[in-house]
């Protein structure tokens, strides 16, 4: 059992540490903390399901011993506190005072030429530098009482106190001025980041109004039941997914699809919960539960998103916890030793130590790194496109092999009767028998024969039905077996096909009593993008694969028009896992299995990245896919993993820059004379902002979507 928690938390890697000291808690199986989004998930096993509150209330005493400012709720109870706000309210002043006493200071000791020993300019950086950094001294000095020596409040406290203590105050003042300045820009990108996932948090509806017996009442949209009607005005949004049974209009779907133009609906369509009607009032006739609603299911994936991290994350979680207790212990020696060793230069060697501290400072990497997949996820999630967590963000940017279902994945999964070729009995006989074999089945070729028949149904009628995955169906009709199924469900109930022609449609045959009845002819069209999505994969050397049941004319059909690289037809579910797995193994690149339906969810958990097409797509797809897109657009395949190299690319960046700066500082100061403290300021605060700026590129449209979307409004012009 899992819950979800939000935190409050200021510091990258204080955060770490608080998980870290969670996860030892008796009774937990996992934590994650996420800084960026200021969440935490507790996991524990089904035997200590039952002490969750008392493991939950240890938890959070463990987090106080670790923070003392840590503070945790949870997020079905509780509202988040407005605690970051007054932070920011306050610093922004402090900061500038800061810069005024800093710049007079400098006036009195450079242009004025007071001395440095002068109580008047001490004053003035000592009053400077409490105003900018008194919560940083009181906080180490929290940490010192509970036995930390290694956050980031610790050592920018002992570097600035020791640098007042050598002489050297202008530096002292700049070294908390600038930490705080880096911690400014650091929440303002975080902030900033946020606000692109902000959108799709907010898709639940504050209420719905519901007709009961004749009168309109607002309720909350859980307590609404299946079957009931909701009245949606202008302006409003859809409370829970369901049927349009009065009025017309258009809904505004971008904040579920990340499409801008607005979709018309009328009696009779679909519509989501998370669309927002922007005409006349809609009378919707709900279809599920709040729970089982598009936009339920998405506030789930992304509150998932954030316990699933990368490598690259864990990698510099494990690499903080050495790097920073490695430096510190340099800062020492190199302190100490020479001094012990050569007492007369013992400024100049604990002045080299002052820098190793405020190098050590890890906040770089800490902040960067989870920033970056978290601007990435934000930028594929207002396309549409929800990654359920950094970890498939970064399996996506190493893809070289795309597999694509057929059936609602490249075309659209509407399908509609062409042709009915009876034999020995008439088109009328033939398609109502047919359509009853077929009456509880929900497969789209299922429902295009029923809606051909145009009437409904006498259950009645009906007997024994059952349905054979990937073949088709068999009921007893009016006292007579009826088969309707594809040629091999009917090869294997020993039924000759007499007329039996090889062609791109899709066959299928009926027979009764076991003897071949005739057929009907169905069509299914390529989705509009569907030849753009194959050719802009082909672009970035991705390999193109089609897997499906449909007949080998039919996909022999689509794999020539679509220049595919390769497919398979005529498959059952379980074959198209074992090609899968076929396909990849043929190379050391990642794979990716595109698909929408029940039968494609073993292929979706096989694959390095799922990729289900959500709206249209099954529960079990959604559920054991990686990556969801919204409006079942497979050109945004190729956008995902364009989103994904270029957020991977930045989080390389952020990486080498953050480790070559600092180590090239490190090394520069412990062999020569030629760093100072502003330059050791550089590598912590300077190198955080240009990183965390860096990261922030991220939300940005890449170059590729960027064209893609300007030839479609100029197409739309």
């Amino acid at each position: 059992m899992r819950r979800t928690y939000g935190i409050d938390i200021d510091c990258a890697n204080c955060a770490r540490k608080v998980e870290e000291a969670i996860s030892e808690v008796d009774g937990i199986e996992s934590v994650t903390l996420s800084f960026v989004d200021k969440r935490m998930f507790i996991e524990v096993s089904d035997g200590n399901v039952d002490r969750f509150d008392e493991i939950e209330k240890a938890a959070e005493e463990t987090a106080h011993r670790v923070e003392s400012d840590f503070r945790m709720w949870r997020t079905d109870t509780v509202s988040e506190c407005d605690d970051e706000k007054e932070k920011d309210t306050y610093l922004i002043p402090r900061i500038c005072t800061g810069v005024a006493f800093l710049a007079f200071g400098l006036l009195l000791e450079y242009v004025l030429d007071w001395n440095i020993d002068g109580t008047v300019l001490r004053a003035v950086f000592l009053i400077g530098l409490l105003v900018v950094g008194y919560d940083v001294v009181v906080n180490a000095i929290r940490n010192l009482v509970h036995a930390r020596f290694l956050d980031e409040n610790f050592l920018m406290t002992v570097a600035t106190l020791g640098a007042l203590a050598i002489g050297y105050w202008t530096e002292s003042v700049a070294v908390m001025l600038f930490y705080q300045i880096g911690e400014f820009f650091q929440d303002r990108a975080v902030d900033r980041s946020r606000e692109h996932v902000k959108a799709l948090a907010e898709l639940k509806a504050p209420y719905a109004t519901v007709i009961r017996n004749g009168k309109t009442q607002t309720v909350q949209p859980e307590s609404v039941e299946v079957g009931e009607t909701v009245a949606v005005g202008p302006g409003e949004m859809v409370p829970i997914d369901g049927i349009v049974t009065a009025g017309e209009g258009f809904v505004d779907t971008k904040a579920m699809t990340g499409e801008p133009v607005p979709r018309h609906v009328g009696v009779g369509d679909k519509v989501l919960a998370g669309y927002i009607n922007t005409s006349e009032t809609l009378m919707v006739r709900t279809e599920t539960a709040y729970r089982d609603s598009a936009s339920a299911k998405i506030l789930a994936l992304i509150e998932d998103s954030a316990s699933r991290k990368s490598r690259s994350e864990k990698f510099i979680t494990r690499f903080a916890k050495v790097y920073t207790p490695a430096v510190v212990l340099c800062a020492l020696a190199i302190a100490v030793i020479p001094s012990v060793a050569d007492p007369s230069g013992w400024k100049d060697w604990v002045y080299k130590g002052l820098i190793f501290l405020v190098v050590s400072c890890p906040c770089a990497l800490v902040v960067s790194v989870p920033l970056s997949y978290y601007c990435g996820i934000g930028r594929a999630s207002k396309d549409g496109i929800l990654v359920k967590g950094s970890t498939f963000i970064e399996a996506l940017s190493g893809i070289d092999k795309a597999v694509f279902d057929k059936t609602g994945t490249l075309t659209k999964g509407e399908f509609s009767v062409n042709r009915i070729e009876p034999e020995g009995m008439s088109e009328t006989e033939l398609l109502d028998l047919a359509a009853c074999a077929e009456a509880f089945s929900d497969h789209p070729i299922s429902k295009s024969i029923i809606g051909r028949l145009g009437h409904d149904i006498d259950p009645s009628r009906i007997s024994d039905s059952s349905a054979i995955p990937g073949k088709g169906v068999e009921a007893m009709v009016d006292g007579r077996v009826v088969t309707v199924g594809n040629v091999r469900m009917m090869k294997e109930c020993g039924i000759d096909l007499e007329s039996e022609e090889d062609r791109s449609e899709t066959n299928v045959y009926v027979a009764v009593d076991g003897k071949y009845a005739g057929r009907l002819v169905i069509s299914d069209g390529l989705k509009d993008d569907a030849e753009d999505a194959v050719s802009s994969l082909k672009d970035m050397g991705v390999r193109t694969y089609m897997l499906t049941g449909d007949t080998e004319p039919v996909g022999k059909a689509v794999a020539e028009r679509l220049r595919l690289d390769g497919y398979k037809a005529e498959m059952l579910p379980r074959d198209k896992t074992s090609e899968l797995e076929r396909i990849m193994s043929s190379s050391e690149g990642k794979t990716c299995f595109v698909g929408d339906g029940i039968n494609d969810s073993p292929a979706l958990a096989r694959a390095d990245v799922g990729i289900a097409m959500g709206c249209i797509g099954s529960d079990s797809a959604v559920e054991a896919a990686d990556v969801v897109i919204l409006d079942d657009s497979p050109s945004k395949v190729a956008s995902s993993i364009r989103i994904s190299k270029r957020t991977q690319t930045i989080v390389a960046e952020n990486i080498v820059l953050a480790l070559a700066v600092k180590f090239a500082i490190l090394a520069l100061t412990a062999f020569t004379d030629a760093v100072d403290m502003w330059i050791a300021i550089f590598g912590d605060v300077g190198v955080l902002v240009i990183a965390v700026l860096n990261a922030v590129r991220a939300l940005r449209i890449p170059r590729g979507d960027a064209r893609n979307r300007m030839s479609e409004e100029r197409c739309g012009d």
